[in-house]
């Protein structure tokens, strides 16, 4: 006889054993380099040869082979990929610890029914260039130092095709090529991007509405002592489907959106995601949004005396003064930076993005009706313009410094590279002066994720008559 429902829908016994597996997971303070990774993986398939099987399924754009490992044999199809965005690690984690287990747990393989699909490290190129902080991504200003984030039409997440209105795109990547085989190969039940944030609270994405998710997905976090993010969402354009939880938005979305402020929606957009890709397969999508420093502002929704209006015209203009900033350094450094690093595309391409996103946020902000904001609300739209000055100012000073290293720095180079230091490390002294930061134990993050996945594979499975009996501990 099954147990009563837990919160959310989900059979209290597989949640108890998905609360319980999340808090299991072992002490770490890193992140594996590319190389470490993908040993990690291939031991794991050398030393269990029946349960996990190894192929290659793709090529990065600087030929590094790209590698998916498979364990069990369920019917289900669930397909996980890290290293979507190669800032942010923590998917490598989570991976190495979901398949160990599987290798280990034969409860857990027969728990959820599946074929397990997991791609360690999706894009290696990007991922190489942030390797100088994961042995120490406690330290916040060696995190924002070695920074680096592809340019938006280099990113694996957001160059899938799109074709909308006056909007197209369709200069799909190698790494992007390889993942949109895979899902329309595997056809996958679920789908696991694994994400993460910096600073803040836990939050998700689901590509469709699954009401008996969000108790489970609520519990996980509660269950390790990580507040929900109830701030500000990354965009506008994102429908709420409870606290901390969202629609996994889509380019026509923000489109749609863009439009509506009387922007230039075309101009203003890429490619589309792998969540609104994989749709046409019926595959529900999960991702989980981690930070490494978390804040007592980031779930508190009691009213502040600043006006909701207000809070979101000041993080706009602070967004046009950086791009203006950022924009006037690259401006005079342009002619001198003849080495076309990875720096200096995703410097050319997030620097003007910052005038973008302040001038359609002051429009979205002329509109907004009079409320009070909440506490999570103005830490978040004040977090975010810290977060995007640590980003891309740290990403022109590294193009500035590619230049510089391949000893091909002109002396007007050299003089911009100085003022160019000087603003950042101003910025980075003003981020580090917030008060309150608590560092998350690599351990707990890697615990939501892996708990996430699991109860939303709980959920499918009771939502299409397949549940399963709750595996056990080993």
């Amino acid at each position: 006889m099954s147990r009563p429902l837990a919160d959310g829908g989900l059979d209290a016994g597989l949640l108890d054993d998905v609360l319980d597996r999340a808090r299991a997971v072992p002490p770490t303070t890193d992140f594996p380099t590319v190389d470490a990774l993908l040993d990690w993986f291939a031991a794991l398939a050398d030393d269990h040869p029946a349960l996990v099987r190894r192929r290659r399924v793709g090529t990065s754009r600087l030929g590094e082979p790209i590698e998916m490992f498979s364990v069990g044999d369920g019917p289900r199809p669930h397909l996980l990929f890290a290293g979507v965005h190669p800032n942010e690690p923590i998917g490598f984690r989570t991976l190495q610890h979901l398949a160990a287990e599987l290798v280990a747990d034969p409860g857990l393989r027969a728990a959820t029914d599946a074929t397990w699909h997991l791609v360690p490290c999706i894009d290696p190129d990007g991922t190489r260039l942030n390797e100088s902080w994961f042995g120490d991504p406690a330290d916040r200003a060696a995190y924002a130092r070695g920074f680096y984030r592809p340019a938006p039409a280099e990113q694996v997440e957001w160059t899938f095709p799109f074709a909308y209105e006056d909007a197209y795109f369709d200069d799909v990547i190698p790494e992007t090529q390889a993942l949109m085989r895979l899902i329309d190969e595997l056809r996958p039940e679920l789908m696991v991007s694994l994400h993460n944030a910096e600073l803040g609270g836990v939050y998700y994405y689901l590509s469709e509405d699954l009401p008996d998710a969000v108790g489970p997905l609520h519990a996980v976090p509660a269950a390790l002592g990580l507040p929900l993010d109830t701030g500000e969402p990354e965009s506008p354009a994102l429908e709420r489907l409870a606290p901390a939880v969202y629609r996994a938005g889509s380019t026509r979305d923000e489109y749609d959106y863009l439009r509506s402020l009387g922007l230039d929606a075309a101009s203003l957009v890429g490619g589309e995601g792998s969540a609104a890709y994989a749709r046409r397969h019926g595959t529900v999508t999960l991702i989980a949004e981690l930070p490494y420093w978390s804040h007592p502002s980031a779930d508190d929704t009691s009213e502040t005396s600043a006006d909701y209006a207000d809070v979101v015209r000041a993080k706009a203009e602070a967004l046009v003064e950086l791009g203006t900033t950022l924009t006037g350094l690259l401006d005079e450094a342009r002619d001198d930076l003849t080495l076309r690093s990875p720096f200096l595309r995703a410097s050319e391409a997030f620097v003007p993005m910052m005038t973008q996103s302040g001038t359609s946020e002051l429009a979205r902000a002329a509109r907004l009706p009079a409320r009070p904001a909440t506490g999570a609300e103005v830490f978040s739209s004040e977090e975010v313009v810290r977060m995007f000055r640590l980003r891309f100012g740290g990403m022109l000073v590294r193009a500035l410094e590619a230049q510089a290293g391949a000893g091909l720095a002109t002396a007007r180079l050299r003089r911009v590279h100085t003022r160019a230091r000087a603003v950042y490390d101003a910025w980075l002294a003003d981020a580090q002066a917030v008060t309150g930061l608590e560092v998350l134990p690599v351990e707990r993050l890697v615990g939501v994720q892996y708990g996430a996945t699991l109860a939303v594979s709980h959920v499918l499975a009771a939502r299409d008559g397949r549940a399963g009996t709750g595996g056990g501990r080993r």
